[in-house]
């Protein structure tokens, strides 16, 4: 029973990937191209250097970036495990369904389970809103940066969809652990709590 479940949501996510691979149309893929690379997101990461710089001293602002550096580091290293742990080969290089996808140059290497785009982005999402959100109300729109850098590797035919919802999820999950810790070592070394 638990097998042909199991069965069952592997078979509705290949669905669900060629659907949405499928809407997919040449005009629009030099711009997915664009957005799944991790360079071509550097300006957000100045803003949000930017933004917690106006806020605390030069101090706090390098004690902030060290452990934001410590997080990506972590989802980096830990999607790494579970990737080679789950071994899900990618769409774009699994012979039964990659024949059903648009066929596009870019096909990387490597296990598909879960999409570390997804995962590190959503936490470092996560991480910063919990920190800003109470100096900028509009640093909520940092969503969009993980849904948009998640989507372009379905698009892109290089994860499922059901890797791409896990990555979100377990960055959440990874993002508010991070926050307890940082909030912890912040008033440990600082003596000032965080909100």
């Amino acid at each position: 029973m638990e097998n042909s479940f199991l069965e069952n949501i592997i078979s509705k996510d290949k669905e669900v990937l060629i659907y949405l691979n499928n809407l997919g149309s040449e005009h629009w893929d030099a711009m997915w191209l664009g957005i799944t690379n991790q360079f071509n997101w550097v300006p957000l990461f100045v803003v949000v250097l930017v933004l917690i710089g106006l806020k605390f001293g030069v101090k706090k602002t390098l004690f902030i970036m060290l452990f934001i550096t410590v997080l990506v580091a972590f989802s980096d290293q830990f999607t790494n495990l579970v990737k080679g742990l789950v071994a899900r080969p990618r769409p774009c290089n699994a012979p039964e369904i990659r024949a059903y996808l648009r066929q596009l140059s870019y096909k990387p290497r490597g296990y598909s389970f879960w999409s570390g785009h997804a995962f590190s982005s959503t936490a470092f999402t996560t991480f910063t809103i919990l920190f800003l959100h109470r100096y900028y109300k509009f640093i909520f729109f940092m969503i969009l940066f993980p849904l948009v850098f998640g989507f372009s590797r379905i698009y892109l035919g290089v994860h499922y969809p059901l890797d791409v919802f896990s990555g979100y999820l377990f960055g959440v999950l990874t993002g508010f652990l991070f926050y307890k810790i940082f909030k912890f070592f912040h008033q440990k070394i600082f003596k000032e709590k965080l909100a």
